[in-house]
């Protein structure tokens, strides 16, 4: 009997771990595709862009289909390079399970553990795939104590005899349910395996060579054993994951099916309706008429969806973790209207909505931001490709944001002639990392949920620029506390202008701090030259533990403003003589090192943002006039809350 969901698996793995191969290799033994590609042929099925198979590298997340026995599968191969790590954290959303490939002749890297906590906080059950085994530096036992010791202690070495007795109880004793059952049963059933991994009490790793067919056979094997569709409700419900656009430019919504149905000619969200169903599998794909829970496919027809919507009863996704900390200008060749180009751009940022392109009015650029330098080439290329523009841009400079220390009430009152709202709300710090967190404690009594709902939606839908350096504000929490209307006069324009200016009164109100990306870092050195590296660290203003010896060398592991690390890599592989090593990843974001100097060279000055004004407009004599920020208290209609 077929099993009615597919499983849904995403391939992940640090640049040039052989992703693509094993991804090649899996679909070839499935008889999905007659001939397994190569990447150094480019002719791979996944890599299907002119660009990829030129460089080698997935950049876009592609889909494919097969069958193992009788249970279906999707898998979703995910860029490697840390340049496109936002395309593959969005596939994340849509994942029962996770792929990590990890190369056996370089080990764990950096951007692995990267890979690995996103996993962790997307809770997806993992297996891992050690490959290139083959190679001189690769051993076994070295690898999987280095797994256990940097990943999680629970990777287990499935590549052995599962029926043995050590295979068993080492994988027992990880579970106290799982222990019992061996014990009354001595044995443990497969079903009790499946658990353990999709619970991720269990990490199951495969060793061997995608490229030589070795260790490949028996990690299909376990897939087939031991992964399992999840349980979907009813009612309907979806999550959009990527929007692109094919050959012919037609918009495309990528999205997985998380319960009831989809239909061809059904509402997704207001009056836009599906018009194709495609499932995808490599460059091709077919049409159906619906697509059930479980199913990844493409919707044609929606103009308004975005990558991490949720639809139906499927929530929104947070926002990425991984995002650009680097700002570029834009050069566009002479004779350019910068203002018609920045529509066709902002069709890019739809499909990549970590570039955050904007125009900088102060300086008359547009301006993007963007992971690094392999990025900026295919982004020229599809620039030329898509709208036979050649670009060019400038050098990169850092993206600071900006949060607050205290908890203020931010007032925001809009009163010219026949228009009306008023908005009260309470700003407070929220935990590093969390981001912008909205939320209500206004009664319906007090102001109508209809409008209750459009204060929230205003504030969720644009980047809320900060005090200090205009810099986009996070890690705090707004809630609407009250707000007024007036039976006659007031438009739903109305109380964006209220919402607005009610956050903006309350940042200026409130103590702000200027906050800078921030790595952390992990400095292999010789023993000799470990000084050195210190002192190079405290220079660039980073923090750091007492430095640990493995064998001949010397590891140092800290946090180091991105802003100070520029050309760091290639100094190290010099004083060392190519011995030295520094992996980086980012970490987050941290107050300032140098707060005074960075706003300084900004030169930004709130009170004068006409596009973001800080003080409210109140009418009187039938005329509007503005009251500065510093002021609003003293003419505000509801009382603080």
């Amino acid at each position: 009997m077929r099993e009615h969901h597919p499983v849904c698996i995403g391939m992940l793995a640090h640049v040039d771990a052989g992703k693509t191969t094993l991804s090649e290799r899996i679909l070839f033994a499935s008889g999905s595709i007659r001939k397994m590609g190569r990447v150094d042929d480019k002719d791979t099925c996944l890599d299907h862009y002119e660009m990829e198979r030129d460089r080698g590298i997935t950049i876009f997340s592609k889909q494919a289909v097969f069958n193992l026995g009788e249970k279906p599968f999707v898998l979703l191969d995910t860029p490697g390079h840390v340049d496109f790590s936002a395309e593959m954290e969005r596939t994340l959303q849509v994942l029962d399970y996770g792929v990590l490939i990890i190369s056996g002749a370089d080990g764990i890297q950096s951007h692995t553990e990267t890979l690995w906590k996103l996993l962790c906080r997307y809770q997806i059950p993992t297996l891992i795939f050690v490959n290139k085994m083959d190679q001189p530096k690769a051993h076994k036992e070295r690898l999987l104590e280095e797994l256990k010791s940097r990943l999680d202690d629970r990777c287990v070495d499935f590549s052995v005899d599962q029926e043995s007795l050590e295979f068993q109880e080492n994988t027992a004793v990880l579970d106290e349910r799982a222990l019992d059952c061996y014990l009354e049963q001595g044995c443990l059933p497969r079903e009790e395996i499946r658990r353990l991994i999709a619970s991720r009490k269990v990490f199951p790793c495969y060793f061997g060579s995608a490229l030589k067919e070795t260790g490949t056979q028996a990690f299909i094997q376990g897939m087939e054993h031991y992964l399992q569709a999840p349980k979907y409700p009813e009612a309907f419900g979806a999550k959009v994951f990527k929007i692109s656009r094919d050959s012919q430019g037609q918009r495309l919504t990528w999205l997985k099916v998380t319960g009831g149905t989809l239909k061809v000619k059904m509402s997704l969200s207001g009056e836009e309706k599906v018009n194709q169903i495609r499932i995808y599998s490599g460059a091709r794909y077919e049409t159906v008429p619906e697509a059930e829970a479980g199913t990844i496919c493409v919707v044609t027809g929606p103009a308004g969806t975005r990558p991490g919507e949720g639809l139906g009863i499927e929530p929104a996704s947070d926002l990425p973790v991984l995002e650009p900390v680097l700002t570029y200008e834009l050069r566009l060749p002479d004779q350019t209207d910068p203002k018609q180009i920045l529509g066709k751009l902002k069709l890019l940022e739809e499909e990549e909505p970590e570039l955050h392109i904007r125009w900088d009015e102060k300086l008359k650029e547009i301006q993007a931001q963007i992971m690094g330098e392999v990025q900026i080439e295919v982004l020229k290329a599809m620039i030329l490709d898509r709208f036979q523009l050649s670009v060019d841009f400038g050098e990169g400079k850092i993206v600071y944001k900006e949060t607050i220390t205290d908890r203020v009430e931010g007032v925001g009152h809009f009163e010219p002639l026949r228009h009306y709202a008023e908005v009260h709300l309470l700003l407070e710090p929220g935990e590093p990392g969390s981001g912008l967190q909205i939320d209500s404690a206004c009664s319906e009594d007090v102001l109508d949920r209809n409008w209750q709902r459009l204060v929230l939606t205003h504030l969720e839908e644009r980047t809320h620029p900060g005090v200090l350096t205009g810099s986009p504000v996070t890690d705090m929490k707004i809630t609407l506390l009250t707000g007024r209307s007036h039976i006659k006069h007031t438009e739903g324009g109305d109380f964006r202008q209220a919402t607005y200016r009610a956050v903006r009164q309350g940042l200026c109100r409130a103590q702000s701090v200027l906050l800078e990306p921030v790595y952390s870092f992990r400095l292999e050195l010789p023993l000799a030259l470990i000084g050195r590296g210190m002192t190079d660290m405290q220079s660039r203003s980073g923090k750091f533990e007492a430095p640990e010896t493995e064998g001949e060398s010397a590891v140092l592991r800290g946090t180091v403003p991105v802003s100070e690390m520029t050309g760091y890599q290639a100094q190290v592989r010099a004083y060392s003589g190519g011995k030295g090593r520094l992996h980086t990843e980012l970490k987050g974001y941290a107050p300032c090192h140098n707060t005074e100097e960075v706003i300084a060279a900004i030169g930004y000055e709130a009170e004068h943002d006409v596009e973001n004004p800080c003080g409210s407009v109140f009418c009187a004599h039938g005329a509007g006039f503005v009251v500065p920020w510093d002021q609003v208290e003293a003419y505000m209609h509801l009382e603080s809350a």
